[in-house]
């Protein structure tokens, strides 16, 4: 039988050990199912996915989970950049560990199991170190991090200190209120709209803003400075916005419309 490993949060052992691992990760075609690695004779290769997947969603300390499958049975089997292409494998477990193993470098490879775990194929859940494995992607280590909206993780440790150090150029960290309203001011009335239109991107990263200096670009001559606005708005807390949004809604151009009824879908 295929030994392999599947990491999760340390939170989710006991209910892994009654009913297995559910099947709720999607693989390529929008599959669902289990991802796990080979069991090689590398720990620091085995376990390598440790510190990547305990980035996301607060998981804290992480378990391993060792899960023994029939050799014959169909799994996925590429790089993680495969599944985007539909273009991981489809073999036996066996097979799968064999193309592991023989790899120069398997780092960055995965194997994804079409459906959930039962119990009876667990084989043991035990306590790894909490330093294995790399992070953001192989070979990361050494080069400038992105600081993309994209490639960041809210929440993170460490991410704030490390977006003001590095910004982005496009995703911030956004400039002060103040500074934001400051160019505004000094773009006129009605304003240039490429200089309002800046100003709204970065306003549309914040929670919160200053809603009754911004109301007054619901009435601008362009409209896309009016439908930044609503992308600017639309999920902050501050109290008002519901209602800009419902001036927009009736806004002339088909395109501001649109836009309300994106960020008002649930």
């Amino acid at each position: 039988m295929a030994m392999f490993v599947h990491l999760t949060a340390a939170g989710n052992a006991r209910s892994v050990r009654r009913s297995g691992i559910k099947a709720v990760a999607h693989g390529q075609g929008g599959a669902r199912g289990v991802y796990c690695f080979p069991v090689l004779p590398s720990y620091t290769l085995t376990h390598q996915w440790l510190r990547e997947l305990a980035r996301f969603g607060g998981q804290g300390r992480m378990v391993a989970v060792h899960v023994r499958l029939d050799d014959d049975r169909d799994v996925l089997v590429g790089r993680y950049s495969d599944r985007w292409r539909d273009a991981q494998s489809a073999v036996t477990a066996a097979e799968a560990v064999r193309r592991v193993a023989a790899l120069d470098d398997p780092r960055g490879w995965e194997v994804f199991v079409p459906r959930a775990i039962r119990p009876r194929e667990l084989h043991r859940i035990r306590t790894v170190p909490q330093v294995a494995g790399w992070r953001y992607r192989p070979d990361a280590h050494g080069t400038r991090p992105c600081t993309c909206f994209g490639c960041r993780v809210r929440g993170e440790y460490g991410s704030r200190r490390l977006r003001e150090r590095l910004p982005h150029p496009l995703d911030g960290p956004p400039p002060p209120a103040r500074v934001l309203l400051a160019r505004i001011a000094a773009a006129g009335d009605p304003g240039d709209p490429a200089t309002l239109r800046e100003a709204l991107h970065w306003f549309g990263m914040r929670r919160r803003g200053p809603l009754p200096e911004l109301a007054r670009l619901a009435a601008h001559p362009d409209p896309g400075v009016r439908e930044d606005l609503v992308w600017a708005i639309a999920r902050w807390s501050t109290p008002g916005v519901a209602e800009l949004l419902d001036t927009l809604a009736n806004d002339p151009h088909p395109d501001v419309r649109e836009a309300v009824e994106v960020v008002r879908e649930p």
